[in-house]
């Protein structure tokens, strides 16, 4: 007798809105890998499917066929649809929050002394998503008086357009900032006439907004002295992620910091970083 439920699986994208083939899922596969550097494996394709479908209504096709053969054109304007639609963007404020804490009680105190001569401090938010990481930095660094008149900058990050504008706008919805620790509150306020919640400019000044592909050329010429790229890596190949981190070495001052996500680790990526803390590295050489 046969499983209802796994014949339904067999032959899902048969019953589907729009036929997938796995022919087209491979294709899918391999422009994400020439376009952003993510690998998507076999499991990811019913999200692929979700997401993508969105596009196929927009442009009036009917089925993943079609949509191959538009993708294999490279449109600029259906490149980043795609790109916006197959990347994750789940963040939140102050996430792995001993990563703030680590910057707070050790990384900007040893940065005021290294750096007193210049007065100047630059910190690289390498997928941003939507505003949350960054900010959450400049709150921290906000909380040292001592850096009044310090050259404090922080690139922010992300493939995705969308989340990138939205980080910009610097506006969030009043439930997004009820885990914001009580001494950052400051930071904010909340518009009475819509109920969300605006960052003050002062913590928006120090941060720039850019879309940027990391697989591709880096216009930032000058050293950071500290790099977040969490949660990104896990969306590369190995050989995509070694390439990466020896160029966050590369960019990073003579013993800067790189805080990395909970479920990442540098074992047998490379060797250029040591482990001083969960998830938080320190350049090697």
């Amino acid at each position: 007798m046969v499983n209802p439920s796994r014949a339904v699986i067999a032959g899902d994208h048969e019953a589907r809105e729009f036929p997938m083939s796995m022919a087209n899922f491979e294709t899918i596969k391999r422009i994400a890998m020439e376009w952003t550097g993510i690998s998507l494996s076999d499991h990811k394709r019913n999200m692929i499917y979700g997401r993508l479908s969105r596009r196929l209504r927009v442009l009036g096709l009917s089925d993943f066929s079609q949509y191959c053969r538009l993708l294999e054109t490279a449109p600029a304007s259906e490149k980043s649809e795609f790109i916006n639609s197959i990347t994750t963007n789940l963040t939140a404020f102050f996430r792995e929050f001993h990563h703030f804490e680590h910057l707070a009680s050790t990384v900007i105190p040893n940065l005021m002394r290294t750096n007193a001569a210049s007065r100047k401090i630059r910190v690289w938010s390498a997928g941003c998503s939507t505003g949350e990481e960054p900010y959450s930095i400049a709150m921290v660094f906000k909380s040292f008086s001592a850096l009044k008149g310090w050259d404090v900058k922080i690139l922010a990050t992300d493939l995705d357009s969308n989340v990138v504008a939205k980080g910009a706008s610097a506006i969030y919805s009043v439930d997004r900032v009820e885990g914001v620790p009580d001494k950052y509150r400051q930071c904010f306020k909340r518009d009475k006439s819509t109920n969300n919640i605006h960052i003050k400019e002062s913590v928006r000044e120090l941060i720039r907004f850019r879309q940027l592909n990391l697989l591709h050329e880096w216009p930032m010429r000058g050293a950071f002295d500290i790099i977040f790229c969490r949660n990104v890596v896990i969306y590369f190949d190995l050989p995509t992620q070694k390439k990466l981190f020896n160029r966050y070495a590369d960019i990073l001052t003579d013993k800067g910091h790189l805080f990395i996500g909970h479920s990442e680790n540098l074992y047998k990526v490379t060797d250029r970083f040591a482990s001083i803390g969960r998830t938080i590295y320190q350049k090697a050489y």
